[in-house]
């Protein structure tokens, strides 16, 4: 399963990307709203930091508009997919931009019907929201293993992307439900590396270390 960073951070971005773990990383308006840096410029640092797709949301509603944002958005960087909420007006552009070798990642995708139109429209991801779901209690993950069963049986190409993660037992879910991606906060990274027994291990190898004769 391939990691992404939910982030525009750059910090964050190039902590985690010296880890080597990192895949890809996928922003939003409110995520991007957060940086103290103009919006060309921050994508364009991450672009450069970030080895795999980065996404960037298009706030246009208007097929047309959205295209030619989109267009625009491209043009930033090679390794840029353009998010687009899930939606008819969505589904035309993505149709369009696909066609053109623009990568969509349909965002904010709630239900398994929208996911099945996504893929059959041509994006390149689709990006469930899990932890939206859980919050209003509905089985989030649920989701994920129909969208999974749906694309395994007809053999859709797009790339499942479990968004809204809320801790590490999502990532572990995500990767047993064979999802192809999890797009996971920074504060959730650390915390999956993290294991107490682990840290009690260190602690007492290092302390009969202290120990042996040099």
């Amino acid at each position: 399963m391939k990691i992404f960073l939910d982030t525009a951070n750059l910090d964050q971005i190039k902590e985690a990307a010296s880890w080597g773990i990192l895949d890809g990383v996928t922003t939003n308006p409110t995520l991007i709203s957060r940086e103290n840096m103009k919006f060309e410029e921050l994508v364009r640092k991450i672009c450069k930091v970030v080895p795999g797709p980065v996404s960037v949301e298009s706030v246009s509603t208007r097929a047309k508009d959205i295209v030619e944002e989109a267009r625009g958005l491209a043009k930033l960087a090679d390794n840029i997919a353009v998010k687009i909420p899930i939606g008819i007006e969505g589904l035309k552009a993505t149709k369009i931009l696909s066609g053109e070798g623009i990568k969509v990642n349909t965002t904010l995708v709630f239900s398994s019907n929208q996911a099945l139109l996504a893929a059959k429209a041509g994006t390149a991801f689709v990006s469930p929201f899990i932890g939206r779901l859980d919050d209003i209690s509905h089985e989030g993950m649920a989701l994920i293993d129909e969208i999974v069963a749906i694309y395994n049986n007809y053999g859709f190409e797009t790339e499942i992307i479990v968004a809204s993660i809320r801790h590490p037992l999502h990532v572990v879910e995500a990767a047993l439900s064979g999802a192809d991606i999890a797009t996971i906060p920074f504060p959730v990274l650390e915390k999956m590396v993290k294991h107490p027994l682990t840290d009690i291990g260190i602690e007492r190898f290092l302390k009969d270390w202290s120990k042996v004769k040099r």
